[in-house]
């Protein structure tokens, strides 16, 4: 399906691997121009070169810093500079460490809310103004199934990811009908990340192999198997095309169907 992005342009936060990343991907070869960021710059180069190859839309890497406001700032004036404007916006960011209540100090908690809500509160307050002036301003934020259902050991997901789902639910009605807004919420995916618990796995003796390991994390996912971060992607440009015009406020699930609710 063509997803009538070709010429758009777009940010991606948190973009040179994982999530942020496929969905970057995903845009870049609906013809959209994108800008990507992160903290690692021999990381966000190599992502800029695939995304190049990937789309023939320009491509604009920033090296960023998602917990300081002044980086968010200075990230979407570059991307408006170098694009003439911004259509598109999707926030991402990296996870907090696991931890248990009695393990977590309060600079914890302070750190993990920079990172998972006032990223997305920084990010969309610098993108309003050039987002309302685009003929088609969306807005999807990448959170985790943790919004809905709490996974052990995750608490500083589990409690403070769902901010930035009272923040998408409440600027789909205030920017509305000019900008959209909506949340995609990943299960288990085959990031970076994914891959590493599994190789711990395996070094530890859980796993035999990484194959095992896959499955193992499959097991409670009725669609048998982890997802492809494309998979994400996809639905991502979906939300950010025209084709998905009578979509906001919405809190779409990615999981294989292991939410419950």
């Amino acid at each position: 399906m063509d997803f009538d992005l070709d010429g758009n342009s777009a940010l991606v936060t948190a973009s040179s691997s994982g999530l942020g990343f496929a969905s970057a991907h995903a845009l870049a070869e609906e013809g959209a121009n994108v800008a990507i960021c992160g903290r690692d710059a021999e990381r966000l180069d190599a992502a800029r070169e695939d995304l190049e190859a990937a789309g023939t839309g320009d491509v604009l890497a920033v090296q960023t810093d998602l917990t300081d406001p002044d980086d968010v700032s200075r990230l979407v004036s570059e991307t408006v500079d170098a694009f003439g404007g911004l259509d598109h916006l999707v926030t991402s960011s990296g996870g907090p460490p696991s931890t248990t209540f009695r393990e977590t100090d309060e600079q914890d908690w302070y750190q993990a809310y920079d990172l998972l809500v006032m990223s997305v509160v920084w990010t969309v307050e610098a993108a309003y103004e050039p987002l309302l002036e685009s003929d088609y301003g969306t807005i999807t934020c990448i959170t985790s199934r943790t919004v809905r259902e709490v996974v052990d050991g995750l608490l500083l997901s589990n409690s403070v990811r769902r901010g930035v789902i009272g923040l998408v639910k409440t600027i789909s009605r205030e920017f509305a009908p000019e900008i959209r807004a909506n949340a995609v919420l990943p299960g288990t995916i085959e990031t970076p990340r994914i891959e590493e618990l599994i190789e711990a796995g395996v070094e530890r003796g859980t796993y035999d192999d990484y194959e095992e390991g896959l499955t193992a994390m499959a097991d409670d996912i009725p669609a048998d198997r982890i997802g492809d971060p494309r998979e994400l992607g996809d639905v991502v440009a979906f939300l950010s095309s025209p084709r998905a015009s009578f979509v906001n406020g919405a809190e779409i699930p990615i999981d294989g169907g292991l939410l419950r609710s």
